[in-house]
């Protein structure tokens, strides 16, 4: 899948989320990310994050950061 469409994926869900606080917002965002994307589009969220992360909004950002921490975390 090509990144910006991921891009667009997340921040319309982020978009979705936006009126709830910004903790709550960004949890929910990297929970549905983490539920409902395959692997491999979680992956490909992780590279681009590490590579600047262009295009993603606050909350996809702050999202795509949680998911990396929790993905590291044993």
């Amino acid at each position: 899948m090509e990144i910006k469409h991921l891009v667009h994926m997340a921040n319309q869900i982020a978009d979705f989320f936006k009126s709830y606080p910004e903790a709550e917002a960004i949890e929910g965002v990297a929970t549905h990310i983490r539920q409902f994307w395959d692997p491999r589009m979680r992956a490909q969220l992780a590279k681009h994050f590490e590579a600047g992360g262009d295009g993603l909004n606050a909350i996809s950002l702050a999202a795509a950061k949680r998911l990396l921490q929790k993905a590291s975390t044993p």
